[in-house]
């Protein structure tokens, strides 16, 4: 007889995909009125789950129970109707939409003759916004919103549904700090409200301020569920990668401060984005530019690869003057730009993984007259999957189809092969489990003990103060304070980009 308190309950659920063994007889329940986090390394098979119970896969075998019934979903609405909501790193909003379009999306009111209850639709959107505290307009075409909006539409949209039990994947990846904060007192009000919540997320500090339990996946096996209490983080690290992890920073290496340094900006300015920016990174340095979202950081990285150059200022590489008027004159003075998103300015997500990887140094695997050697492509292929350690059958899988922590590892190991003089790296581990960013910050460091300087640009202060050199903090579109490694704190940064202090 099924437990009343159980929301949702998983029975042997597996999935193979080719040679890939996803998921591999996998339990998992949910009560009612429980946060209930799943946790693991990229390739574990948390997405695989989630998509699983979205409607969005089918599963090879296993059960679901959903309030005490068997269930089956060959489709999204299927599982929307029966009380499922997903929110997916991926959005599924449309940007032609409106904010209230999209979060009534197919569920707008409508009058007897199904023409759409215009005013009853923009109260009900602004009810919903109420939840989230947000002041957006529901009339707003969703294109015109930053990320973090767009992701905050996306979770309304699924708690508009009334669902049963609410998945969430990523959810705060795109949020600012006080977004994050109402989001998660949203949730334990759900909670309150008997909703069963699977929370995914690669931050743990945050599974373990929210959860009430946590399950651990592995290579696509369920390892361990306990309670929040029991599970200490170093515990769920050692579960989630099966091995210790010790110093996931690594060692800084030495900083050669004579001659040139590696690049100087001097002067950067483009109106509206960033103004009199100047900072220098030496050979086998790694600068750390931290402050608030929309301080700035992104607007400079994107200038200095030429991406969205800057209108006054000077650039040197190497004490030679450059200026890159687009990446790819950037990427010919040595430097390369790892993109925060990965998946509509990094990646080409319809091609394989050699296609990517070669992407920006096609002419090196060309004969003269223009013919690429597939046989030199492969090699070089496998050579970096081996190297990066991405989780995939052979290098002629589709970039797509990879999970969030392996196409990181793609994007990275595309930059690295050109082998840069300069590597601006913006929010690389955003969406990657512990045991993969301890990888990707062991390829940055390898790339500095050759001399490659490494700007870093990033939200998270761990990670600033755990990689960097010397910190750079950002506020208003302008450097508002610099740091060494010995004087840099979380919170002299957070101090000097919040203003405080003077």
């Amino acid at each position: 007889m099924a437990d009343p308190g159980v929301a949702l309950q998983l029975i042997g659920i597996s999935k193979r995909f080719g040679a890939i063994q996803a998921l591999d007889a996998v339990d998992l329940d949910v009560r009612a009125g429980e946060v209930h986090a799943l946790v693991g390394e990229n390739g574990a098979g948390k997405s695989t789950l989630i998509n699983i119970l979205a409607g969005t896969i089918q599963p090879d075998a296993g059960r679901i129970v959903l309030a005490g019934r068997d269930a089956r979903f060959r489709t999204r609405h299927e599982s929307a109707r029966a009380g499922i909501a997903a929110v997916f790193q991926e959005l599924s909003l449309v940007g032609s939409l409106s904010v209230a379009e999209n979060i009534f999306a197919n569920r707008q009111p409508v009058n007897c003759f199904h023409f759409i209850r215009r005013g009853d639709l923009r109260r009900q959107t602004r009810e919903v916004l109420e939840m989230f505290h947000s002041s957006l307009d529901p009339e707003t075409p969703v294109e015109h919103l930053s990320v973090a909006e767009r992701q905050v539409v996306e979770i309304l949209k699924a708690l508009s549904a009334r669902p049963c039990v609410l998945l969430l994947d990523e959810p705060t990846s795109s949020l600012t700090q006080r977004e994050t904060e109402i989001l998660f007192a949203l949730i334990r009000g759900l909670r309150q409200e008997g909703l069963g919540i699977v929370y995914v997320s690669h931050h743990l500090p945050e599974v373990l301020d929210l959860a009430d339990r946590v399950t651990v996946l592995r290579d696509g096996r369920h390892v361990a569920t306990r309670p929040r209490s029991e599970a200490p983080e170093r515990e769920l690290i050692h579960l989630m990668v099966g091995r210790e992890l010790t110093d996931i920073y690594g060692k800084p290496a030495p900083v050669e401060r004579e001659g040139a340094p590696r690049i100087r900006a001097g002067g950067l300015s483009r109106p509206g984005a960033f103004e009199d920016v100047s900072l220098e990174v030496w050979p086998g340095e790694i600068v750390g530019l931290a402050g608030l979202v929309g301080a700035g950081r992104t607007e400079v990285g994107r200038a200095l690869f030429g991406a969205d150059p800057a209108h006054s200022g000077e650039i040197l590489v190497d004490g030679q003057s450059v200026w890159p008027r687009s990446p790819t004159e950037a990427m010919r003075a040595g430097i390369a730009y790892v993109t925060e998103d990965r998946k509509s300015q990094g990646l080409f997500l319809r091609h394989t993984i050699a296609d990517n990887l070669v992407a920006p140094s096609l002419e090196r695997f060309a004969t003269r007259a223009g013919w690429l050697r597939d046989d030199q492509i492969i090699a070089h292929a496998e050579a970096c999957r081996r190297r990066f350690r991405i989780v995939a059958p052979d290098v002629h899988q589709i970039a797509g189809r990879l999970s969030g922590g392996n196409q990181q590892k793609v994007l990275l190991a595309m930059w690295v092969g050109i082998e840069p003089r300069v590597l601006i790296a913006d929010e690389p581990t955003r969406g990657v489990d512990v045991g993969a960013r301890t990888e990707i910050y062991g390829h940055l460091r390898d790339l500095t003990a050759n001399g490659t300087a490494v700007l870093l640009i990033s939200s998270d202060l761990q990670e600033i103060l755990g990689m960097s050199d010397r910190v750079l903090v950002m506020r208003g579109g302008r450097i508002v304070a610099r740091f060494d490694r010995e004087n840099a704190s979380e919170e002299s940064i957070i101090a000097a980009a919040l203003g405080a202090g003077g």
